[in-house]
């Protein structure tokens, strides 16, 4: 985003119950399922959902106590818990296939560590970390409230609170906001399309949504009233994946910033930690928000690179759009390399990943998250290099 000048940003969030999630968290719950029963599995589950269909598919090595039964079982779990029992789509009667079969011995050959080789990068790509002032958990603010408006709405759903009586799992958000000078200062337009049961009319849909999207933004941001869009098509009964097919890793840019940093077009959801396009990036977003938790700057961006088989980053690069106060983005690279081994084996061990933490990562955004040290997720959120960044700047 520019930091000079007047314009709209916006971001989109989606539900829990939006088919590609559903999709997401599927493929998270087999993660965790062969994590939990050994660290070192290695899984690249993709997922398809469709009416009252589940197809799992994928590259796996792990032990054989993780049967194509057992995670046929927690599929259906998974469904459950979100919410669906529906004639499209329910979790009693849906239909599941398994067809995930062995890792390719010739990636696990570059994968694994032998001799004097360290574990290598699971595929050569390019990853991505952002974080900036706008909120306090240093995320964008247009996703940030995209979020957390659908976040409210589910809770209140699964509470079964009376305020939000009628309303399905799947629903989107979409957040525009005015900039000033780089700053958000107010809310241009709302969109929120949320399934709701037969019965309910638009203006019903639009009392029930209004109150948890006014409560959910800063005091004074105020939704201009013709910009204020509930189910703007009329009526969304059908849902989910009944109304329109999901797959894992289709949401990249609900998962990580809403547009507001760059991608480097991997998904995370259904692979484990050797994979760089899931651990690289959540450790890009660690550093990235400690360099801004430390008060380097307002706004920081993370690159590297990896390439399959090879344990090193070939590169690491800083922006700090400048913002940095009299920092030099080379030394920057430099410190943080010395403070965290940025390896596959170096990150996994840092931030902890080789447990079965996956599930909650797959709605509602993978980063500006709330660390739970007792559970051990969103470990990658945690700020405790700050004080080390500050000492290394002589802040």
């Amino acid at each position: 985003m520019r930091d000079k000048g007047e314009y709209l940003f916006t971001s989109e969030s989606v539900s829990e119950g939006h088919p590609d999630k559903v999709a997401d968290r599927i493929s998270d719950t087999v993660l965790d399922a062969f994590l939990e029963a050994d660290p070192y599995a290695r899984v690249a589950c993709e997922t398809l959902v469709t009416t009252n269909r589940i197809i799992l598919a994928g590259e796996t090595r792990g032990p054989a106590s993780v049967t194509p039964e057992l995670l046929m079982h927690l599929a259906r779990m998974a469904v459950q818990d979100i919410g669906y029992d529906q004639e499209g789509f329910s979790w009693k009667n849906a239909e599941i296939a398994c067809h995930l079969h062995a890792q390719s011995a010739h990636i696990a050959q570059g994968v694994d560590a032998a001799g004097n080789k360290d574990e290598g990068a699971g595929d050569q790509g390019i990853m991505f970390g952002y974080a900036c002032t706008e909120t306090p958990d240093l995320m964008p603010a247009p996703l940030y409230y995209a979020h957390l408006i659908l976040r409210r709405i589910s809770e209140l759903r699964r509470n079964n609170d009376r305020s939000v009586a009628g309303l399905l799992p799947d629903a989107k958000s979409q957040v525009t906001l005015r900039y000033v000078d780089g700053k958000p200062v107010g809310v241009s337009s709302v969109v929120v399309s949320t399934q709701h049961e037969e019965g309910l009319t638009q203006e019903q849909v639009r009392a029930l949504v209004r109150p948890i999207v006014e409560s959910s933004l800063p005091a004074g941001w105020t939704v201009p009233e013709d910009e204020f869009y509930v189910n703007p098509t009329g009526t969304f009964v059908i849902g989910g994946p009944d109304g329109d097919c999901g797959l894992t890793g289709r949401k990249i840019i609900v998962d990580t910033y809403g547009g507001a940093a760059p991608h480097g077009g991997g998904a995370f959801s259904g692979k484990d930690p050797t994979k760089v396009d899931r651990s690289a990036a959540y450790a890009c977003r660690y550093l990235a928000k400690n360099v801004v938790a430390a008060g380097l700057a307002e706004r920081c961006t993370i690159q590297v690179s990896y390439a399959i088989g090879v344990s090193k980053p070939l590169s690491v690069y800083f922006d700090l759009h400048g913002t940095g106060r009299d920092i030099d983005e080379a030394k920057l690279a430099r410190v943080v390399n010395e403070m965290v081994n940025l390896s596959p084996r170096g990150i996994r061990e840092h931030l902890h990943l080789n447990r079965p933490i996956y599930a909650p990562t797959s709605a509602y955004g993978h980063f500006g998250r709330t660390p739970d040290l007792e559970k051990g997720t969103f470990t990658w959120e945690k700020t405790d290099l700050a004080e080390d960044l500050k000492r290394a700047f002589g802040r």
